[in-house]
């Protein structure tokens, strides 16, 4: 089953573009990339963009061979480098002084911190747990639809994607009370330390919304410290090594890894979620396909490979080389910073041919790269498919004839250069 832009074509938009007219800071390329990746594959893979400062690493073999070596490939100076580029120290006094401290991302480090850190995480996200959490999920997408209105417009972000991945990350962790728009902002302050594209302006009103987090998070662990229940904070705060009686992760690291996953747990899907709906919108075969594969689990699974590759949530993160090294064909300095292009990779039509075609019977559907690889692959993969798989599932046997309510070129992105997620997506449909 695929569904082709063209009558029978392959599109190859893009081609030859002049790279350095281009950067990926400029808010139009980075909401529009398509051919911006095109023009790095083509003639420079591993490309310098001389307005973000970093080598943007374009070609899906290329990043493959950075995630099988962290060590050369430093995610902890990467992402430190990324973190709040500009404005380091003063992000930084701002949360010691007002937000109960400063916790840095335990999660994105290098082995063998990492290894130990990931393993103690790991169990936040047992296959028990995630195994058994199919008809809650489903529960609160059902419920969530259900209090649509009846045809449209409706924001999808604002109505579906958002609410639904905050509720279920905020049951995994146990945070019952919770304000859903307080959560979104929260939410986009944390991405937007490493999108390399907010001003001092914009770091200081982030920055407050990161002090509330952290206060709020902080309560919960307090809690959960003197009252165990069965959710992920609990696991993490009780974390032990196999055969010993302490607590295995530090106060900074729990409150660094409790945000990690409300902030990954809902931003990340939720983009996915409306890429779907962008999807179907957009291209009326791939809603047919959604259709006639609903109440098979085989082909939903295959569906949300294919919706995850071709779609992206993430654009890409960040590396650091501790040395010299060849990658690509161009030698890279130590401490060259990089931005692994994963949107880049996935449709890269040497990997995956026809890459704009939306197409879930390819033979190597689960190459993509959406969700990083090595060491640092996503830690919340199974929850993340489980949740875009359900909400695939029940919007195909809940709604039709979706449209988009606005021009493809007038949809608005946040602008980032780590994610690329749609701010708005103003949506029309029929309930069945």
């Amino acid at each position: 089953m695929n569904a082709t832009n063209g009558a029978g074509v392959c599109p190859m938009t893009g081609k030859g573009a002049a790279l350095e007219q281009m950067s990926l800071i400029d808010p139009e390329i980075s909401a529009r990339p398509k051919a911006y990746y095109d023009a790095m594959r083509e003639a420079d893979p591993v490309h310098y963009d001389e307005k973000l400062h970093m080598y943007l690493i374009s070609r899906f073999e290329d990043i493959q061979t950075i995630q099988r070596d962290p060590i050369t490939y430093s995610v902890k100076h990467g992402y430190e480098a990324q973190y709040s580029a500009g404005f380091f120290d003063e992000f930084k006094e701002i949360l010691e002084r007002d937000g109960g401290g400063y916790f840095p991302d335990a999660i994105m480090s290098d082995p063998p911190y990492h290894t130990h850190i990931r393993g103690l995480m790991d169990r936040a996200f047992t296959a028990h747990r995630v195994r058994e959490l199919e008809p809650l999920i489903t529960s609160i997408i059902v419920d969530v639809i259900d209090k649509l209105p009846a045809t449209g417009p409706v924001d999808i972000v604002k109505a579906f994607s958002v609410p639904i991945t905050i509720r279920v990350i905020c049951e995994q962790l146990g945070v019952d009370q919770y304000n859903a728009d307080k959560l979104s902002r929260w939410s986009q302050a944390v991405t937007a330390q490493i999108g390399r594209m907010q001003n001092r302006e914009q770091m200081i009103e982030n920055a407050k919304e990161l002090c509330d987090l952290q206060h709020f998070l902080i309560g919960h662990i307090r809690d959960r410290e003197a009252n165990p229940k069965e959710d992920m904070i609990s696991d993490l705060v009780h974390a032990k090594i196999e055969g010993s009686d302490e607590t295995k992760l530090t106060f900074k690291e729990i409150v660094s890894l409790v945000r990690a996953l409300m902030i990954a747990g809902n931003d990340t899907t939720a983009t996915a979620m409306t890429n779907l709906f962008y999807i179907l919108a957009t291209q009326p075969k791939v809603a047919e396909i959604l259709m006639n594969a609903a109440d098979d689990d085989r082909l939903m699974s295959r569906f949300t490979e294919e919706l995850l590759r071709i779609e992206p949530p993430v654009r890409g993160l960040s590396r650091m080389t501790t040395k010299e090294v060849e990658l690509g064909g161009k030698t890279l300095p130590a401490h060259a910073h990089l931005l692994l292009m994963y949107a880049s990779a996935n449709d890269q039509e040497e990997v995956f041919g026809c890459p704009r075609d939306f197409d879930m019977e390819r033979s190597n559907l689960g190459r993509h790269v959406s969700f990083g690889g090595g060491p640092h692959k996503c830690i919340g993969i199974s929850l993340a498919r489980l949740e875009i798989r359900i909400a695939a599932r029940e919007v195909a046997k809940r709604l039709k004839n979706i449209k988009l309510e606005i021009p493809v070129g007038e949809i608005p992105y946040l602008k980032s250069v780590a994610t690329h997620s749609i701010e708005s997506l103003p949506i029309s449909y029929t309930k069945i």
